[in-house]
């Protein structure tokens, strides 16, 4: 019988790395699992504990990492993710884009690996160019409070690249724009689960400034595709994921409220500092190199991620990620 390809995926008990996990599973790999559950919830995976090609390990990558025998790919997912998150662990969100992606990339050398790693539109700012291109570098705030996560994943570009020229190493890098759907964290202080969980209590829906900053989503099964193609593609510089389908917030909210027929009303909170006034990926690149773009129309991608969390009481969504693992954790 054929040995199974195995993969390697930090972070892989949050919300985009529980989707990749999936996704391999799903193409015959053998699947590493590595996540220490600051932000992710072993609940994401817990369909796939169970399966003798998944294997789960509670690990901090900013550590020491290893795996025995062969390892084909990893894939760097591990961050905190959401500006929740980031000012509340602003040193493990630099920790994790430092030394956490040199501990990634040391392995990927060891084991001669492909390693994709999950940059972020973030890298761009507060953009002066609109749409953003790959070529763009960006405005960013290095000691504002949003800079422990722009300046970590800039720096993790950096590094990566640095692996590559000097050592040869086979590298990818994804700039994830916007991203939802299912398992995102309805307290992660994102927009889009933030209206919907403010929209399940009966909330008056939060938005910070006028509401005329943009944003532009991609519905999660479009970006795990991209992503997936990226690593499979020989392109080594950055590449754009994202859907350029741009939306202003106040008008983004107002969808959410018509989704959800709720009728609470708006309120508006002041802006958050260095929070970017547009956001809109230029994925000519992706479209070209890897023959993708979004199919998943926000009408539709909103809909299946209503009905994941409507699916749930908000007691039942506590409890899952409150839930007992250690069985299927290796030690």
């Amino acid at each position: 019988m054929t040995q199974r390809k195995k993969v390697l995926v930090t972070g892989a008990a949050g919300f985009l790395g529980s989707h990749l996990c999936d996704r391999f599973i799903q193409e015959g790999f053998h699947v590493v699992a590595m996540d220490n559950l600051i932000t992710g919830k072993m609940s994401n995976v817990e369909h796939l504990l169970p399966l003798e090609q998944f294997d789960f390990y509670r690990q901090d990558i900013s550590k020491f990492i290893h795996i025995p025998g062969d390892l084909h790919f990893i894939l760097h997912f591990a961050s905190p993710a959401s500006p929740i998150d980031y000012l509340k662990i602003p040193i493990q969100t630099l920790k994790v884009g430092s030394l956490g992606v040199h501990h990634c990339l040391g392995l990927a050398k060891e084991k001669r690996a492909r390693i994709l790693i999950a940059s972020t539109s973030e890298v761009y700012g507060d953009p002066e160019v609109h749409p953003q291109k790959e070529t763009y570098w960006g405005n960013v705030n290095p000691i504002g409070p949003r800079g422990v996560y722009d300046e970590a994943k800039r720096f993790q570009e950096a590094m990566t690249m640095a692996y590559h020229t000097f050592h040869g190493l086979e590298t990818r890098i994804a700039r994830i724009f916007n991203t939802y759907g299912p398992r995102m964290r309805l307290n992660d202080g994102r927009a889009l689960p933030a209206f919907i969980g403010q929209a399940l209590r009966g909330e008056d829906l939060t938005v910070f400034g006028d509401g005329s900053q943009t944003r532009s989503f991609c519905y999660v099964d479009d970006m795990i595709e991209g992503i997936y193609r990226l690593l499979m593609s020989d392109y080594a510089l950055p590449v754009n994921l994202g859907n350029p389908d741009e939306i202003t917030i106040l008008d983004f909210a107002k969808e959410i409220m018509m989704l959800t027929n709720t009728e609470q009303k708006i309120s508006f909170g002041s802006l958050p500092a260095d929070d970017p006034k547009q956001r809109r990926p230029d994925i000519a690149l992706a479209k070209s190199l890897l023959d993708w773009q979004p199919r998943i129309a926000r009408e539709e991608g909103l809909r299946r991620t209503y009905a994941y969390f409507k699916g749930f009481s908000l007691e039942e969504l506590h409890r899952m990620e409150h839930k007992n693992f250690d069985q299927y954790i290796v030690k």
